[in-house]
């Protein structure tokens, strides 16, 4: 076919979550999460650069580069797959401009690591998890000549995408009452700066079953008592920081909720919301039954279809703000900015995001010894705690960009006193 002749590229709108994250970078921050596989042997690269050569023709809103129009940001599908990367001495390093418009994701090996890091505005944690266990699925097929069957999240490579992977489902699910977005501001760990941009990463390896075990101690789930060691850590931690209650501030915890479990979409493009719950310690100390409570009550009101149909419908009413449409994009980023620093993550002390138990099918888990999410530091906070769980471990991995490891510490403490053994691996200098 001559290059005149060849299709042009496709391209779509961002979604309506994926909107903001262009808009809100700043010059030392973007947005950028990864997910990665380990497998039992050192990662072939030419088998891998043929395996993400046929996937990124699979996905091509997440296999996408990020341009701009006069008035949107719109995802290109990319005409050939990135070259793979060696490993830096810190995951998520940052994205530059320039580095999207070419593409907006990187595969980075590391001896038998495959990790993908992903800018925020292609997909969410569910969308990036089925684009990394669908490039392993196919590097295993070509390495080991295996075949893997289309289950657990696997698709058939070869074929077209389906129009329902690439809506918008937010679009779908708005109701008609639009929810305020009033909020309290949380209490913001400090710390000295990492010098150039350096991320800690501290990975807490847990039994699944000890874990759930404990939970089932306080009649409830993985993800909700492990946000209340969260919040139990991050309340001793400001205690310990301000000695006067007075001057404490609301411990608060974002637990992203996949919006998949709510409403029937089939899109891997994002497709998220957050609950967020509260404690005050003013009011006094709180124990890990009342922190469980608080979390149980909080997203039991408010992970419903109709509450977040309400959440997302002041979101999509300023999507079709008429006056907002027609504003030049360099306005509509200063103000979509403007409120992101008032109502974002300010109200927050830091992100819990739990994917949950990674599933693949049984031919797959005899290669892949072990699976990470790692989410990046807050844009205003040093923080942040990306969570999954494979085989008989959970895989809790905080990640700062500051040298004291206060949090981890004063976590550790805690789930030391709940009886929970922790194996601890870092990437400190």
């Amino acid at each position: 076919m001559k290059k005149s002749e060849r299709k042009p590229l496709s391209w779509v709108k961002l979604d309506n979550a994926a909107k903001i994250y262009p808009a809100v970078r700043r010059k030392k921050w973007s947005n950028v999460f990864r997910q990665s596989a380990t497998l039992i042997e050192e990662i072939d690269k030419d088998v891998l650069s043929s395996a993400l050569k046929t996937v990124v023709k699979r996905f091509p809103a997440i296999a996408a580069r990020l341009r701009k129009s006069a008035f949107w940001y719109y995802l290109q599908e990319i005409d050939a797959p990135p070259e793979i990367m060696d490993e830096y001495s810190y995951p998520l390093t940052f994205m530059s401009r320039k580095e999207m418009r070419r593409c907006a994701f990187r595969v980075i090996v590391y001896k038998n690591r495959i990790a993908v890091e992903f800018f925020h505005s292609l997909t969410d944690g569910t969308g990036a998890l089925v684009f990394l266990k669908n490039l392993v699925a196919e590097y295993l097929e070509q390495k080991y000549d295996i075949s893997v069957p289309c289950e657990d999240g696997i698709v058939d490579r070869k074929a077209e995408p389906r129009e329902e992977e690439l809506e918008d489902s937010f679009l779908k699910v708005a109701g008609n009452v639009p929810l305020s977005r009033k909020d309290t501001t949380a209490w913001h760990m400090n710390g000295e700066p990492e010098v150039g941009g350096y991320l800690n990463l501290t990975c807490f390896k847990l039994s699944v079953n000890q874990v759930i075990e404990k939970a089932h101690e306080y009649n409830t789930t993985l993800t909700v008592f492990l946000g209340a060691v969260m919040m139990k850590a991050l309340a001793n931690l400001q205690k310990e920081k301000t000695r006067s209650r007075k001057k404490q501030k609301p411990v608060k915890l974002l637990i992203p909720v996949n919006l998949r479990s709510l409403y029937p979409s089939e899109t891997l493009r994002n497709f998220a919301m957050f609950t967020i719950p509260e404690i005050d310690p003013r009011q006094g100390d709180y124990t890990i039954d009342e922190i469980v409570k608080v979390i149980y009550h909080k997203m039991g009101a408010e992970v419903t279809a109709k509450h977040m149909s309400g959440v997302i419908a002041a979101n999509v009413k300023d999507e079709k703000n008429m006056f907002l449409r027609v504003v030049p994009l360099p306005l509509k980023n200063a103000v979509m900015k403007a409120v992101f620093d008032s109502v974002g993550e300010c109200k927050s002390c830091l992100n819990l995001s739990n994917l949950g138990l990674v599933k693949m099918p049984d031919i797959m888990k005899k290669y892949v010894t072990r699976m990470d999410f790692i989410l990046g530091v807050q844009a205003a906070a040093p923080y942040n705690c990306g969570v999954l769980s494979y085989g008989d471990t959970v895989y809790m991995n905080f990640i700062r960009n500051i040298r004291e490891p206060d949090l981890e510490r004063h976590f550790y403490n805690v789930l030391k006193e709940l009886g929970i053994e922790t194996v601890l691996e870092s990437n400190r200098k």
